[in-house]
């Protein structure tokens, strides 16, 4: 009888091919909770520690809904200890010097390897995620970044020498990949001298405190990596500490955005991974099986709860109805259960929260014309569990098509072509991530720079590798983590950590006085008066009057009344940034088109070293020598990004798959320039090359008191070969302007030095749209010294990196 039955259900099972449940076991992630059954405390200064003010949460099991454990609240009591303990740290780890440190990593990153099943049972348990990723892919590429970032770590002194580390960072992570955006996070800043403050998400703190525990136990010192839980309050906490020299924050947009508010004019280094809505392009010729595969990937990963999900699906017509139809027969297979459930594909929804948030949004949807298909199938009982969902009829302006849902859900859309896909694509206001699908691979190489995203796969989805860097553009954040450009996140020129404060007094500054004493001074004179010229704005390669019709005198260092300048306006910017984004052509020029412009800037600005010089001496009062030299540096500084515009380039990863990841360098676009007062010719001179030798268009607004020298640079531009627009000049009140470029949602980024004020309004201002800034926030830089105003850093300033993942063979 028991012989039949079981053969019968062998039987059953070859006849059906349905899965029967293989559960992981907990018991030693279970026996861990149980050691901490009263509690965990925060990791400080090497150990756990009681709350200060003794306040405590639970956390909850997403798919039951169960109690979990019993968290420390932090307050900023708590965060002040943390910070303090990872200050006294930093020196001694700093000096330990690159090899100790890489041996540390190394150790890190065997102890992951050593408690991999732990690490991945706890995190199941707290994410709510199949404990098939955790083990497969969050533990196996946690290992890899500390591995990765140990090498960096051994070449520290010789692949970075010209950079020192940041110093203390503050760093907070979300709760889709606890364990994975730790190591993201913690493995470059401590392979790079700096200690961490990390706060994990409140949600999801277990993977973070047992990798601290373990860490001790490895033997990593005291005070160089300290972790503080809590909610969004102790964040905050986090982020306004004065004793934190970086902020690293991966969440939403929206607390990306509050964090930029709280940060700006603070001095503070700052990372943002945000939000995004990518799309995954598939073109006629796609291999249609691969694509769905790719597809599931895409959006049933992690319950699609991931920031760089394809939740936007482009067909190319001919193909929709076929892809669909596949795509819905290949959702009926797919299983959502237990996370410890080795034989399924989804687990459940972080909490009730978000899962109302998902139905919402899919009743959202629905309501404004889509069509609904969900996989069919009964969802466990308990927990926060949602079914693979599909939106077909979605148009491009519909919430569901332009809000991150940060669920299960796949919106479709179809395009003609290959310039529709892309105009749908980047109709979005974020840029992390994009997917493209096709079998001819000049199609899909030439669709990929033209996408707005940080990274892009080509016939793959969801790659990732410490070695290649991830982050976006525009709404999704700005900078970048993993390889050799997410390493010069957590360091800062060692020039720029010399800097010190910008003196008040300018020489040759024009006020009331000056004027009066200039008018005693000039007797009349029976003599022809010189004709008046007039310096104007420069705006689409053309010399044109303000809107506001206003100038404002420009004085000699001995106060006398030397002409006038125009005072420009919003108007006037918005004219500007117009013209700038209509020279696009000049972004797509070559390297050696733009390397040229320069060398012949260079080459009109030296004819004219004289009369420049004499303009300078007269301005700000120096020796003609100094003048002389002022010029014969900027005509060197052109030199210098002409040589380096066609040779800062990007390069080629090799993860570990069989394909590679393009490091491709881009321009990002507009850029905003705000020049101080000292050394007029060449300041203005270094911060306007770079942008035009890595392709971007520019708005600059010259240092107010000595403008004079940049509008008789717009007549260096007259002569040279640079097309309208390419350059813009608008003189004017600094402050007005800066407010005016940082509101600007066409100006790409911007770039200020002057006041410390002008910097924290820069930052200030910007946060709507989150455009990139660099700042000086009132520290003066020596124009002459090429280690602090040439070369690379302006460089990578001037540029995004784009990676193209090409994975290659069969």
């Amino acid at each position: 009888m028991s012989n039949n039955s079981s053969s019968s259900s062998v039987a059953r099972y070859f006849d059906t091919m349905d899965y029967g449940p293989a559960p992981e076991s907990d018991t030693d992630a279970r026996e861990w909770l149980a050691r901490h059954a009263e509690g965990f405390g925060h990791f400080i200064d090497g150990r756990f520690t009681s709350a200060v003010e003794g306040a405590h949460f639970d956390t909850a099991e997403p798919a039951t809904g169960q109690r979990l454990a019993r968290i420390a609240q932090g307050s900023a009591k708590d965060v002040d200890a943390a910070v303090a303990a990872a200050r006294a740290a930093q020196p001694g780890w700093f000096a330990l010097g690159g090899h100790g440190r890489a041996r540390h990593l190394y150790a890190l990153a065997r102890m992951v390897q050593r408690h991999a099943r732990l690490l991945a049972v706890v995190e199941a348990l707290d994410n709510g995620k199949p404990v098939r990723e955790t083990r497969d892919l969050d533990v196996p590429l946690a290992a890899r970044h500390f591995y990765h970032h140990a090498g960096w770590a051994q070449l520290q002194e010789r692949e970075f020498a010209d950079q020192v580390p940041l110093g203390v960072v503050g760093q907070i992570i979300p709760w889709n990949f606890p364990l994975l955006m730790l190591a993201w996070k913690i493995a470059p800043a401590l392979a790079l001298g700096n200690t961490v403050v990390l706060k994990p998400a409140e949600f999801t703190p277990l993977s973070a405190l047992l990798f601290a525990e373990l860490a001790a136990q490895a033997g990593l010192p005291r005070g160089v990596l300290n972790v503080v839980t809590g909610d969004g309050a102790t964040g905050a906490a986090l982020v306004a500490h004065e004793g934190v020299d970086k902020i690293a924050f991966t969440g939403s947009t929206e607390v990306g955005r509050i964090i930029r508010t709280a940060t700006a004019g603070t001095g503070k280094s700052l990372t943002l991974e945000l939000g995004g809505k990518s799309p995954f392009i598939v073109f006629d010729d796609a291999d249609i099986d691969a694509a769905v595969e790719g597809v599931v990937d895409a959006i049933w990963f992690n319950q699609g709860q991931v920031c760089c999900a394809g939740s936007r699906l482009l067909l190319q017509e001919g193909i929709a109805d076929d892809f669909i139809a596949r795509l819905k027969r290949r959702m009926q297979t797919l299983r959502v259960g237990s996370p410890l459930d080795k034989a399924i594909d989804m687990g459940s929804l972080i909490d009730p929260t978000q899962l109302e948030r998902v139905r919402s949004l899919v009743a959202t949807g629905v309501r404004e014309g889509a069509s609904c298909y969900q996989a069919p199938g009964a969802l466990p009982p308990g927990g926060s569990f949602f079914p693979p969902t599909l939106l077909t009829g979605v148009q491009p302006a519909s919430t569901v098509a332009t809000e991150e849902i940060f669920g299960p859900v796949l919106v479709t859309m179809t395009f003609r072509t290959p310039d529709e896909a892309v105009a749908l694509a980047n109709n979005t206001r974020y840029g992390l991530a994009a997917s493209v699908w096709s079998e001819t691979i000049g199609l899909a190489l030439g669709i990929a720079p033209q996408l707005q995203a940080g990274v892009v796969w080509v016939n793959a989805t969801n790659l990732f590798d410490a070695g290649v860097g991830f982050g976006g553009f525009r709404e999704s954040g700005y900078g970048r983590e993993g390889g050799r450009e997410g390493c010069y996140e957590y360091l800062k020129p060692r020039a720029w950590a010399e800097r010190k404060p910008r003196s008040s007094a300018v020489a040759g500054a024009a006020t009331a006085a000056n004027e009066a004493a200039a008018d005693a001074k000039n007797e009349p004179v029976l003599a022809l008066p010189a004709i008046d010229r007039t310096a104007k704005l420069f705006i689409g390669g053309k010399q044109v009057r303000p809107d506001g019709e206003l100038s404002r005198p420009v004085f000699a260092a001995n106060g006398q009344r030397v002409g006038e300048v125009g005072v420009g306006n919003r108007k006037d910017i918005r004219n500007a940034v117009a013209a700038a984004r209509s020279a696009a052509a000049w972004s797509s020029a070559t390297p050696h088109r733009r390397a040229q412009a320069l060398y012949y800037l260079a080459e009109n600005l030296s004819a004219r070293a004289g009369e420049f010089a004499a303009r300078i001496a007269s301005l700000t009062g120096v020796a003609a020598k100094a003048a002389q030299s002022e010029v014969d540096a900027s005509v060197s500084r052109l030199f210098a990004y002409g040589a380096w515009a066609d040779k800062y380039e990007g390069t080629v990863h090799v993860p570990p798959l069989r394909g590679v990841a393009l490091a491709t360098v881009e321009p990002i676009g507009v850029v905003g320039v705000v020049c101080p007062d000292e050394a007029p010719l060449l300041s203005f001179v270094s911060l306007l090359a770079p942008n035009l030798a890595m392709g971007n268009r520019t708005v600059i607004v010259p240092g107010e008191k000595h403008a004079l020298v940049a509008t008789d640079f717009y007549q260096v531009l007259e002569t040279s070969d640079l097309p309208g627009g390419v350059v813009n000049i608008v003189t004017g009140p600094a402050a007005s302007l800066v407010r005016t470029l940082a509101e600007h949602d066409d100006v790409d980024a911007l770039w200020v030095f002057g006041a410390k004020e002008l910097s924290r309004d820069a930052e200030r201002l910007s946060v709507g749209n989150l455009k990139r800034t660099l700042v000086d926030h009132g520290l003066a830089t020596d124009w002459h010294d090429p280690a602090s105003a040439e070369g690379p850093a302006f460089l990578r300033h001037a540029t995004q990196v784009k990676n193209i993942w090409i994975p290659y063979g069969e």
